[in-house]
């Protein structure tokens, strides 16, 4: 299965990965970061097709993606 990690003490929580992803795998934390921020996290069992718009759009470099061979 095709997934994301993200980096979340990195993410500042600005929401574009969400806005962008369309299989809306990715989601706020109800949970702070060490900065006070909520950041995107990953729904896990999510439909994700590692198409990387998520990473593209990210201005703080904190997701990486994983495609299933």
């Amino acid at each position: 299965m095709s997934k994301i990690e993200i980096i979340t003490e990195k993410c500042k929580g600005c929401g574009l990965c969400i806005i962008v992803c369309p299989k809306k795998s990715i989601q706020l934390s109800k949970n702070f970061n060490k900065a006070g921020y909520h950041p995107a996290v990953f729904v896990e069992g999510a439909d994700c097709t590692a198409c990387g718009l998520c990473f593209q759009v990210c201005p703080d470099v904190c997701i990486e993606v994983y495609k299933d061979k």
